[in-house]
């Protein structure tokens, strides 16, 4: 009996020493692509990020330990875009450098990689985050014409080369287009949101109102500096322009011209359109997370604890974009914690009706009986506690890097508005879902 007492306090006293907290974020303006980050490496915009998140924590690199950053599009010269980004960034070559990809929750798991790293003794500091530049996406030519080129490494002498020369057909170099689709459906993600906001019965009214509110919401915290707050200036060479907004939020936005709008997925019956839709967003984003010893140790100043996570898999026919709902409701069962508990609610906004769609799944009893074993609903949001500085569909979705923006925007609302929980959620293609809930850190 008293062995076990023993190992109790064995182990409490570990989980105390190990409290991983958030001491700040860094991002890069967000951009639609094909603007003025087109002709940028993603571990160009990845390396801002990281100097920035120095620059603002006043952190001398050399205590980091690890460097771990998401990507979704990733260049095959830089492979592992966290190491060439964390050396242009100016962190020691010593530090180990890692890569990760989940689809849009990339910078979510990066940021869990980190906390599971520092809670098993492996790390003090980490820094973790996301990068993804879809104007730098690579494009390829058709299998054949992979193939004839894989060949033409074993070309010797005249002979073969013309031979490699003749074999060339007009359609070898029709390029192959990205497409963001399911591999395993073969439907993209507004096709699938398309059918679920039918299912949930989510209109396209509904759809448009909460796009808009995006863009104001995400006006006004722009006109009071909270948007600002969290970025660092991006200087673009040779001309040096300096990037210091976001450009994809429009907080004069008419109501009458988005519902005028044709649907963009679905074309006869389809509600979703381009403005109730995220767009192709180039950016990066970095969070220094510790060990709470280590952080009074280094004097620098934690925002938030973090309480718990939790990510959750589900059926890619019929559930594709519902991650939240399902990951909300485990991270609430794994932390003892209820919904009514969370002061401020950041939900990656992929589409509006996917929100609205997994808000709808947390509040009915019958979702929660069928999917979730629970006798009853999760609960019901509080629409008023959602991103209140504006999400997705207004400040941009760099694949890659959206979790981390999500951790440093709740962090920070929960000391503009006073707040204790927050909870932070987001979906996947994979039909992955991510949650975490964080705490205000009070010394």
């Amino acid at each position: 009996m008293q062995c076990e007492i023993n190992e109790k306090k064995r182990v409490l006293f570990m989980l105390e020493k190990n409290k991983i907290v958030f001491i700040d974020g860094c991002r890069t303006p967000f951009l639609r692509s094909g603007t003025e980050y087109l002709n940028l490496m993603s571990y160009e915009l990845g390396q801002f990020a990281i100097k920035g998140l120095l620059q603002k924590t006043g952190l001398d690199p050399n205590y980091v330990d690890q460097v771990i950053m998401g990507t979704v599009i990733s260049n095959v010269k830089t492979s592992n875009v966290a190491r060439e980004a964390a050396l242009a960034s100016g962190i020691p070559n010593k530090v180990h450098c890692q890569t990760v990809t989940q689809a849009c929750i990339s910078a979510n798991r990066a940021i869990c990689n980190g906390i599971n790293e520092i809670t098993v003794g492996n790390a003090d500091v980490v820094i973790a985050g996301g990068v993804e530049n879809t104007s730098d996406t690579p494009i390829g030519f058709p299998k054949k014409m992979r193939n004839k080129l894989f060949s033409a490494q074993k070309i010797k002498g005249l002979g073969d080369s013309l031979k490699f020369i003749f074999s060339l057909r007009p359609s070898d170099f029709i390029p192959v287009r990205p497409a963001v689709a399911e591999y395993t459906t073969g439907r993209t993600m507004g096709q699938d949101c398309d059918i679920m906001a039918a299912r949930y019965e989510i209109s396209r009214d509904q759809q448009d109102d909460f796009a808009l509110r995006s863009h104001q919401l995400a006006g006004i915290a722009e006109t009071k500096g909270y948007l600002k707050n969290e970025m660092c200036e991006v200087s673009l060479e040779p001309k040096f322009k300096v990037i210091k907004t976001d450009n994809g939020i429009r907080p004069n936005s008419k109501r009458e011209k988005l519902a005028s709008l044709r649907a963009a997925f679905d074309k006869k019956h389809g509600t979703l359109t381009a403005a109730n839709s995220s767009f192709l967003t180039d950016g990066a984003a970095a969070s220094l997370i510790a060990s709470e010893s280590k952080a009074k140790e280094l004097g620098l100043n934690p925002k938030s604890i973090i309480i718990d996570y939790a990510f959750t898999g589900q059926d890619l026919e019929d559930e594709l974009l519902l991650g939240p709902a399902y990951a909300i409701s485990k991270v609430l069962d794994k932390s003892g914690l209820s919904l009514d508990q969370m002061d401020v609610i950041e939900l990656h906004e992929a589409f509006a009706g996917q929100v609205l769609s997994n808000i709808k799944c947390l509040e009915s009893d019958d979702f929660a009986k069928e999917k979730l074993g629970r006798d009853k609903a999760v609960g019901k949001i509080d629409i008023g506690k959602v991103n209140k500085w504006g999400g997705s569909l207004s400040i941009g979705h760099p694949f890659g890097a959206t979790g981390s923006r999500l951790l440093t925007t709740a962090s920070n609302r929960l000391h503009v508005e006073g707040g204790k929980y927050a909870l932070i959620a987001a979906c996947a293609a994979g039909a992955h879902g991510h949650a975490m809930i964080i705490k205000k850190y009070e010394a």
